[in-house]
């Protein structure tokens, strides 16, 4: 009988989700260092990116906060066993509130307030990203769109930013090789409507966004209907030909398009004909139509799926939807308490599936798709092992934001607040787990948070 050598055994286990693979750590010395090997971590981070299918979906509130308190990771059907991240990691999100804005490549991006982090959530590393220096200023960022793109060397943040009352937006992107930002010399046009900003779609090196559908444009008007922009982002800044590109929604898409009960959105679907191509999913009148893009250049889309909710099996009487998305070709949604997958392709064609409950106590809530990877969040990252330690000593019940933020204005603080209270291993300063004592509800040990809060204060006293 052949035996298997390291390599082709590495090559097999690299297909793995991260998961699965620190699940095997215990097996064997090889498998312990697997996951701090830097060519395995590559190789598992590459094979994710060439099987481009999330393995589990994270659901939160979907608002206009630039925070979050409530945060759920459920897998996809089939990956129920293979696929997560640690428990103290989902908690360490929600409870440090905060909002994820997208995920690539098992990098999540994420807003706290005016702060940006990428995060690890299976490796438990986190890295701060700077923001553009004429962002650094804001509170808040009513027009302001962020993204998230791993390629297999490099990640990039794509942010658009309109600080006018404009129909043209600046193009910003974080290249995490380079360590900076860029500005494009080609602006994106959003035409006369509101774009969904927060719903991003990246295919074919362009980043696309639909429109909203309400009625506040004249019928004349050339964007009267709804409609879908895309902007090149793979092509170089230096090439003039670079600009907007709109995309025709389906003619029975656009029929009833103003009706208050109208919800569209489009999402990443897969290869059709050897490309990649996106979908539409219309929401109206309790009625899921879904279509896929045949040809870009024509738009020319073809409807996959006409069902009414009622007639989908559900046993809830009358179910409300607070949320859909398109994964791996089911379409999931979400109800007030329950997320369901029904199917789009042949194998599973109008099949109903229930995934499992949820507990977003909100009108509408986000998906958003994940693939759990080894891949490192970049130079400078820190783990958040040590506070994720801590936090088994220590059972207060939230960080408390607002108080935190008090003592550190954006205008002195050195670090974010994360990396400047929770990583004490980093620091010099010692401290003893078994001796924690809670310090004002913050969640960190009190001698602890007496030190740090001694060093802010000789901070705001230069």
């Amino acid at each position: 009988m052949a035996t298997m050598s390291n390599d082709e055994l590495l090559e097999i286990l690299s297909w793995l989700p991260a998961k699965a693979i620190h699940k095997l750590k215990s097996s064997s010395k090889l498998f312990s260092e697997l996951p701090e090997t830097p060519y395995f971590v590559a190789k598992q981070a590459e094979n994710s990116l060439k099987k481009d299918r999330p393995s589990c979906f994270f659901i939160q509130r979907d608002d206009t906060l630039n925070h979050n308190d409530h945060v759920e990771l459920h897998p996809l059907p089939g990956e129920e066993l293979s696929s997560g991240v640690p428990e103290n990691m989902l908690q360490f999100i929600a409870s440090s509130r905060l909002k994820i804005l997208s995920s690539s490549n098992g990098l999540l991006l994420c807003l706290h307030g005016t702060e940006l982090f990428i995060i690890n959530p299976a490796t438990c590393y986190l890295l701060d990203i700077p923001l553009p220096n004429h962002l650094q200023q804001r509170r808040n960022f009513p027009s302001v769109s962020m993204t998230l793109e791993c390629d297999s060397d490099d990640y990039r943040l794509i942010l658009f930013d309109n600080e006018e009352w404009s129909s043209h937006f600046d193009c910003h992107v974080y290249s995490h090789k380079q360590g900076a930002w860029s500005l494009r010399k080609n602006r994106f046009f959003a035409g006369s409507r509101n774009l969904n900003f927060d719903k991003p779609v990246i295919c074919n090196g362009a980043i696309h966004f639909i429109s909203d559908c309400y009625r506040y444009l004249a019928k004349d008007s050339t964007h009267f209907r709804p409609y879908i922009m895309s902007y090149e982002i793979t092509t170089g800044d230096e090439d003039g030909s670079v600009e907007t590109k709109l995309l025709r929604v389906p003619k029975e898409a656009r029929r009833g398009s103003h009706d208050d009960s109208c919800n569209m959105n489009i999402f990443k679907w897969g290869a059709v004909a050897g490309h990649q191509t996106i979908c539409l999913v219309r929401l109206r009148k309790r009625v899921f139509t879904v279509w896929i893009l045949t040809n870009y250049e024509s738009s020319s889309w073809r409807r996959i799926l006409k069902v009414r909710v009622k007639g989908m099996g559900l046993v809830e009487q009358n179910p409300e939807i607070r949320g859909f998305t398109v994964l791996n070709g089911y379409l999931v949604f979400a109800t007030k308490k329950k997320v369901y997958t029904y199917g789009l392709t042949s194998e599973k064609y109008m099949v109903l599936s229930k995934i499992c409950d949820h507990g977003c106590e909100s009108r509408f809530v986000r998906f958003v798709p994940y693939s759990d990877t080894l891949r490192p969040c970049g130079i400078g990252a820190k783990s958040l092992r040590p506070y994720l330690q801590l936090r088994k000593h220590d059972q207060a019940e939230k960080i408390q934001y607002n108080l935190k933020i008090r003592y550190a204005p954006n205008s002195y603080r050195k670090s974010t607040f994360l990396s400047f209270f929770f990583f004490p291993a980093s620091l010099d300063f010692q401290f003893d787990p078994g001796k924690v004592k809670e310090a004002k509800g913050f969640g960190i040990p009190m001698d602890l948070y007496n030190h740090r809060l001694f060093q802010l204060n000789n901070l705001l006293l230069q």
